[in-house]
């Protein structure tokens, strides 16, 4: 392989990690602080504690500890242009959760003095980043997606079901508007009618919005990340496979692998022109058997949390690329490292307990564990993120009801043989 020097970003444009979701666990973000700051951009995060565990990082120059309400739209904008004015000069702006996106797309015109940030059509965000909304779009352009329903009433959900058969799943239509959703995960797998009830009325009760019911398709999980330019090229667009996940089959990576699978990358490649996307970007896909088509299950139209699975021979990800397009330089094109490996760290244990029921061994796992290339946590040269991420997870689970594991189990429906598209 040939060797490429690193890309030579602009050092004197900082970065702002910006994170409106109030989740401390966020590893994503901390992966974006690194991948700047190793390379002398000065990076500033948006934090909702002064605790969490990437506002510790030693790559930040500043952090900005602060929890407004997404949907505050006057106290989000005042918020950002008082932290670039103590910033005091123009810097890139990296949202890292859909509400983040989804604000700078609709809200985010009067911030460009401030902020250099990525230009997607104002609405496009919310409606791809929209469970059903997505499902709809994907109907109008002919998208191969997995079946789902928006019910009004219980009734109707279970009515879905019937037709559908079990398992389902069940996904909060809006997650990021989800204010009362800390005991609903947005994507939830259920197998009987005892099961949708429960999750139906404590989606009601909790005030959490929507709730859509999709096909389950039993087949392998994919993901593509990409950055988007002014023309919606992908530059760079990366494909990889989801290992495992955590809840299992149904929820965020734990183990993920960079694969070579040209026809899942044209496609997705495709579909992001064609609706006209700009920016950093996560796709997930299921390929389903009985087909022998990618179905697309989420549009996140935001940094994916295990982007750093994508670091090419010339030192690009995708948040580099952002950085480099954004601030007028040259994006350089560097080779895959094909079967580079991803896990994290504080999931992927959680995980394994499910993936037993699938057949991995505890000498499997551990040696993935050993084998993995990037961890989501832990870094050599950046020891404090991991040891803060260590003490709340224990701390979660001396203080989590035990009673409440038995409420969330996980399918354990066996999977075809892998393939892939030629």
């Amino acid at each position: 392989m040939p060797h490429h020097p690193r890309p030579t970003l602009d050092t004197n444009t900082p970065a702002v990690i910006l994170k409106l979701d109030h989740n401390v666990m966020h590893h994503g973000g901390l992966g974006a602080i690194r991948s700047l700051g190793r390379l002398g951009v000065p990076v500033y995060g948006v934090h909702e504690d002064p605790l969490a565990p990437a506002a510790r990082s030693r790559y930040l120059r500043g952090r900005w500890i602060w929890r407004p309400e997404p949907d505050d739209v006057h106290r989000v904008r005042t918020g950002l242009v008082t932290l670039a004015k103590r910033i005091g000069r123009r810097s890139v702006l990296i949202p890292t959760d859909d509400a983040g996106a989804i604000f700078l797309a609709e809200h985010g015109s009067d911030l460009r003095q401030y902020f250099l940030f990525s230009d997607p059509p104002a609405g496009l965000p919310r409606q791809l980043a929209g469970k059903y909304t997505l499902y709809q779009r994907c109907r109008e352009l002919g998208v191969p997606c997995a079946a789902a329903a928006l019910p009004g009433t219980l009734r109707d959900a279970r009515r879905f079901a019937e037709q559908s058969g079990f398992p389902l799943v069940a996904k909060l239509a809006t997650p990021w508007q989800s204010k009362g959703a800390k005991k609903l995960r947005s994507t939830t797998v259920i197998r009987t009618h005892d099961d949708l009830t429960q999750i139906w009325r404590a989606c009601e009760e909790s005030g959490s919005g929507a709730l859509m019911l999709q096909e389950y398709v039993k087949g392998w999980d994919y993901f593509f990340h990409a950055y988007c330019d002014t023309q919606s090229r992908c530059r760079p667009g990366f494909v990889g496979s989801k290992e495992r996940s955590y809840p299992a089959q149904a929820g965020l990576t734990s183990l993920g692998r960079w694969v070579d699978n040209p026809a899942l990358h044209e496609q997705a490649s495709e579909l992001l022109a064609c609706v006209g996307f700009r920016g950093i970007v996560d796709l997930d896909y299921r390929f389903d058997p009985r087909t022998g088509t990618y179905k697309l299950l989420d549009f996140n139209p935001r940094l994916g949390a295990q982007f750093r699975l994508f670091s090419d021979s010339a030192g690009v990800d995708v948040v580099v690329a952002a950085h480099l397009d954004l601030t007028g330089r040259q994006i350089p094109l560097g080779s895959p490292h094909l079967g580079r490996s991803f896990l994290v760290e504080n999931y992927d244990p959680i995980a394994a307990l499910a993936y037993r029921r699938l057949g991995l061994d505890l000498k499997s796992w551990v040696a993935s564990l050993r084998r993995a290339d990037e961890l989501a946590w832990f870094a050599r040269d950046d020891l404090a993120p991991f040891g803060l991420m260590c003490l709340r997870m224990g701390w979660r689970a001396l203080t989590r009801p035990l009673a409440r594991r038995g409420t969330r189990r996980p399918i354990t429906t066996p999977l075809p043989a892998r393939r892939t598209l030629a």
